[in-house]
């Protein structure tokens, strides 16, 4: 076999997917994942330092995030920004049947469920001094930021159970119903059971 491999990082990602499916991620070793992608045990570890990160390896998601938040219009509020940052993550995101299997993977395994609550903290600490930079205060900018991704955390099943929409589309929504059910609507004013004019 060649030593160098065009898309060996890929090939180990999508053959560690299958094995953690068909066989569960504790019984998979590192020695599978890189012969199941036709390359060495060492090959791995220039790609990943242990068998947890090849499902969530790279840091493109959080510099993608931090670019679109530092590149938002001024006049966005930090939500706003936010919001539209997220919105934009699909055009970065690996394929949606790659990432629906990669979900149900962790949800099967308390250590990877664990680990992307992890992922999903540095992701957090990355987007607070961009957020700060628009003029919000430090416990502030966290908590905003905790609310988008909790936002996002909503839209994104349903992004990718529904191709026909966009992850835009579903942001906005969650983060309508989350409006809703903090301030819902004003009942209509009443007067003698009939609604006023």
């Amino acid at each position: 076999m060649p030593r160098w491999e065009s898309d060996a990082q890929g090939r180990l990602e999508r053959a560690a997917l299958e094995l953690f499916e068909s066989q569960g991620f504790e019984r998979t070793s590192v020695a599978q994942i890189a012969g199941a992608a036709g390359l060495k045990e060492r090959s791995f570890y220039r790609y990943f330092p242990d068998k947890r990160e090849v499902l969530f390896a790279g840091d493109e998601l959080e510099a993608h995030l931090v670019a679109q938040v530092e590149a938002a219009d001024p006049g966005l509020t930090p939500i706003e920004a936010l919001l539209s940052a997220l919105g934009t993550a699909e055009e970065i995101f690996r394929p949606r049947e790659f990432l629906l299997r990669r979900g149900r993977v962790i949800a099967a395994n308390p250590a990877l469920a664990e680990r992307d609550l992890i992922k999903l903290a540095s992701i957090a600490d990355a987007l607070a001094p961009a957020i700060e930079r628009r003029g919000v205060e430090p416990g502030k900018a966290r908590f905003i930021i905790d609310v988008v991704l909790a936002i996002h955390r909503r839209a994104l099943p349903r992004w990718l159970a529904t191709p026909d929409t966009t992850l835009s589309q579903l942001m906005t929504q969650a983060a309508a119903e989350l409006r809703e059910a903090v301030m819902p609507p004003s009942p209509t004013p009443r007067r003698h059971g009939k609604p006023l004019d």
